[in-house]
């Protein structure tokens, strides 16, 4: 190597070992909760050097007692260093072991605070309340609690149900938002428009924007399974806005004297008519868990058509989308059927080891595993059933509005 390039690579390591000491120099500065103590001990430590340098050093060449002079005073000069750096020298050791206990020197992670709006909302200021959650989402733009709790002083506290709408619209159009916080605000804002405006078209449409946004997913089908019954507390919503007088009829005189009372109670619905019903309500809201189940139930226990109420059950066993406690649950259901209208046990057995085979890490499987060593004196003790002759119509209950295959 020549003279020039080796005085380059000096050069450079030199400057090299400068800055990195220069680096951990103001690093520590930095981190230091006393910068100022801190620049005087490293001023101290460099004047020790400085004298061992320029004095001691030379005395050890003098031999004698110059060198017995310089042993001393090299010791002197190690012990001033060891007084000035002592706390950190122990600091230094000890910190792995109180980093378990305390996280460190590590800052914590900063984190929106809302006691302050929480504490305005509960002395009734609720436009002071939105003032400070503001300030903190202009620091946490992204923070749903905040977000949530913004659209809830909105649309609660100050009826401003267009307020809340646009708060919440505005997280969820954001391309970083988490799906189940998209779905967990649009599902309140579908319950707002519903419980607080009686708007059961803008319910609608807010979880019908779960649906297209997270299309075959659990997300979407209970959304749809939401619709599905929007009907139902629509009515309940409108008749709490708008109450109307009630007339009530006179009571029955003499009832005590009456020998029956048996017209008095309410008629109970006929099975075929309300299998009509759910069978017309599927055609409009197939995803209907809930009914599906009423109907195979009806198919099961009222007709005694095991056919018609294992098509129904089948067809909720098959959405994957369903969870696994609930798959699990239809399954058992199904076992219960085929016991009750007199099913082998190779297909009752069959029924429940689906429920094994498919979540066998389940609390479900386990407890099927001990019906399944039961099976034959469940099927023993099950009672037999006298048959019931089915009239023209309960004989195409299934068909009335179409087969159920076709839901």
């Amino acid at each position: 190597m020549s003279h020039s390039l080796q005085i380059i690579r000096d050069v450079f390591l030199s400057l090299l070992g400068l800055g990195f000491i220069v680096w951990l120099f103001w690093r520590s500065l930095k981190q230091s909760e006393e910068p100022g103590k801190l620049v005087f001990k490293w001023g101290l430590t460099a004047a020790i050097f400085f004298a061992e340098w320029k004095y001691t050093l030379p005395m050890y060449g003098d031999g004698g007692l110059g060198a017995i002079f310089a042993i001393g005073m090299t010791g002197g000069l190690a012990l001033a260093i060891n007084l000035v750096w002592r706390h950190s020298i122990i600091e230094f050791i000890a910190q792995p072991l109180t980093n378990i206990f305390d996280g460190g020197s590590e800052p914590p992670e900063p984190k929106p605070l809302y006691s302050l709006a929480l504490a305005r909302r509960k002395t009734n200021r609720p436009l002071e309340a939105i003032v400070a959650i503001r300030e903190q989402l202009a620091k946490f733009s992204a923070d749903f609690e905040g977000v949530l709790l913004l659209a809830n002083i909105q649309a609660e506290d100050i009826n401003d149900l267009p307020g809340a709408e646009i708060t919440l619209n505005n997280f969820c159009n954001s391309p970083k938002a988490p799906a189940r916080q998209v779905v967990a605000a649009l599902t309140q804002l579908a319950d707002w428009h519903l419980k607080k405006a009686a708007d059961a078209d803008s319910a609608r449409a807010a979880l019908r924007q779960i649906i297209a946004r997270f299309p075959e997913t659990e997300f979407a089908l209970r959304a749809e399974q939401r619709l599905a019954h929007l009907g139902g507390a629509e009515k309940i919503i409108l008749a709490q806005h708008d109450r109307q007088a009630m007339s009530v009829p006179e009571g029955v005189k003499n009832i005590g004297l009456l020998d029956s009372t048996e017209f008095l109670r309410p008629q109970e619905i006929a099975p075929g008519k309300l299998a009509a019903a759910h069978l017309k309500h599927l055609q409009q809201h197939p995803h209907d868990s809930e009914v599906r189940e009423k109907l195979a139930t009806i198919y099961a226990r009222d007709f005694k058509r095991l056919d018609l109420a294992t098509l129904e059950l089948e067809r909720l066993i098959a959405e994957k989308r369903h969870s696994a406690k609930q798959i699990a649950g239809w399954l058992n259901l199904l076992a219960n059927f085929q016991i009750e209208l007199g099913a082998d046990v190779a297909t009752v057995t069959a029924t429940l080891q689906k429920i094994v085979d498919d979540f066998p890490s389940s609390p479900a499987a386990e407890i099927t595993q001990r019906r399944l060593a039961r099976i034959n004196r469940e099927l023993k003790g099950q009672k037999e059933t006298p048959g019931v002759k089915l009239g023209v119509y309960e004989q195409n209950i299934g068909l009335k509005y179409g087969s159920p295959r076709q839901l």
